[in-house]
């Protein structure tokens, strides 16, 4: 064993005994009991809660060399009751190549829309690894205005790339950016196997997308790179777009910011912005997120979105 392998399993044993000693019997539904010699669970009554073997469990918190799964470190996860930021520093110490994604339903910290909205005249969303939209600014809904439309649980853009129509999908270059896409949705839902929400959700768009379905049974894996996005914009036409991601301190979410390529990218988007109105693909497109309006009149606009009202569709001259 390496000197830097035994120094992550010491840190790991502290680390597990710190948590342990803070998590109180009636926590986790135990009777406090008359005498504890240290605080919080004993060593035992953890590897109960968490099915796993007390010489397993005590043998992890001495730092020997023992091998741990991605689903019991899970297991003592959850009985300890660590928080994300907990879980993946524990699968560090581990060296189990795993990320906690932040739960159904949790918000981004308030300064990143005001960072999205910094950005504005460039277009910027954010990101989690299945590709739902978490946040975006002003650009980005008039770049994408049937997306950033959609309600929460609908907003997803692989879903939306391969399920809208031919005339509706703003990609050039569909060969390139399609394979892409399922090529980082390969790579995170590796982490992610036997989930049942990402397990229903491939299931869904397979169905969904005969193409997709073929570009996933290729098990092509892909992390992200910078790389050109190159669309057709209902409006202004062409858009040659710098796609930079930028790492946030949130687990498994990143923010998208795309930059003009060249110059007539940039008079373009100027373009797009000075309409008083943004302009949707099609009369079908336009007319579904009127109803979607009037389903949720009443509700706070969506982050980014702004007050602006539902506009007429507009044709490329």
């Amino acid at each position: 064993m390496s000197s830097n392998t035994a120094s992550r399993r010491t840190e790991l044993g502290a680390f597990l005994r710190s948590r342990r000693e803070r998590r109180t019997p009636e926590e986790v539904g135990l009777p406090p009991g008359l005498r504890r010699r240290t605080p919080g669970l004993r060593r035992e009554e953890v590897a109960l809660l968490a099915g796993v073997g007390v010489t397993w469990y005590t043998w992890l918190e001495q730092g020997r060399p023992i091998n741990a799964s991605i689903q019991v470190l899970d297991a003592v996860a959850r009985t300890l009751g660590l928080d994300p930021a907990e879980r993946t520093h524990l699968y560090r110490l581990a060296q189990v190549p795993w990320e906690v994604a932040p739960p159904p339903g949790a918000t981004l910290p308030a300064e990143i829309q005001e960072i999205l909205d910094t950005l504005i005249p460039h277009p910027a969303a954010v990101y989690n690894a299945r590709y739902d939209v978490l946040a975006w600014n002003g650009a980005y809904s008039r770049l994408f205005p049937s997306l950033a439309d959609m309600p929460i649980g609908e907003r997803n853009a692989i879903w939306a790339t391969f399920t809208s129509r031919e005339t509706c999908n703003p990609f050039i270059d569909r060969a390139f950016e399609e394979p892409r896409m399922v090529a980082e949705l390969q790579t995170a839902f590796a982490r992610h196997v036997g989930e049942p929400e990402w397990e229903s959700f491939v299931s869904r768009l397979t169905d969904a997308s005969p193409e997709f379905a073929r570009l996933w049974a290729r098990r092509e894996v892909n992390s992200g790179s910078r790389h050109i996005k190159r669309l057709l914009h209902v409006a202004v036409g062409r858009l040659d777009l710098s796609a930079t991601r930028l790492q946030l301190n949130v687990p498994e979410t990143r923010m998208m910011v795309y930059t003009p390529a060249d110059d007539t990218t940039r008079a373009r988007l100027a373009e797009l912005m000075a309409m008083p109105v943004t302009p949707w693909c099609c009369d079908e497109c336009h007319t579904k997120a009127v109803r979607r309006r009037e389903t949720r009149h009443g509700t706070p606009n969506a982050p980014g979105t702004g007050p602006d009202p539902i506009p007429e569709p507009a044709r490329m001259s």
